[in-house]
């Protein structure tokens, strides 16, 4: 099962440093994420939604490959599979864009918007939508940004363990 959890930080540029963390971290194989986002909220006031997946690219990447094959084998009942698969992933590129654009995978936008008017401007939050992580191994990757998690769907315990140690790793260090 999915954990979500929101985080928020207090200026605009942490919670890509957190999401940029998290994704190396991906890379090593220490968690699986299914979706992860960043919101910030400018000084003027406006949020920005800043996504990782490139869901319209993907899906129009899909699209094109699924149609050069059924473009071949329609071409090939006309004796045309070169023509058929042209025309297959022309047309198989543009709905996949088409249904990329419409499509809403992981995290939902308009929860993360909603979520993002509690900010105060000059703020950052980040979303992940975690499909599996070790939080011994992670922790002591993340809580050097310190934060304050903002909504979660871990349990009661394991998130007051985060936001145990997003408190005190975020701390200043005393000299």
């Amino acid at each position: 099962m999915s954990e979500l959890v929101a985080v928020s930080y207090p200026d605009v540029y942490r919670a890509g440093e957190v999401c940029a963390a998290l994704q190396r971290l991906q890379q090593e194989f220490l968690i699986e994420m299914e979706d992860a986002a960043y919101v910030t909220r400018e000084r003027d006031g406006k949020i920005k939604l800043h996504q990782t997946q490139p869901v319209v690219g993907v899906a129009a990447g899909l699209g094109a490959s699924r149609g050069t094959i059924w473009g071949a084998l329609i071409g090939l009942l006309f004796m045309q599979p070169l023509l058929g698969m042209a025309a297959g992933a022309v047309l198989g590129a543009a709905s996949g864009a088409i249904a990329g654009r419409m499509a809403d995978y992981g995290i939902p936008d308009q929860f993360m918007k909603d979520l993002a008017g509690k900010l105060q401007p000059g703020t950052s939050m980040l979303f992940v939508l975690f499909r599996k992580v070790t939080w011994e191994k992670v922790l002591p990757h993340i809580s050097q940004y310190g934060g304050t998690v903002m909504h979660s769907s871990l349990t009661p315990e394991a998130e007051a363990r985060l936001q145990s140690a997003l408190t005190e790793g975020g701390a200043p260090k005393a000299a």
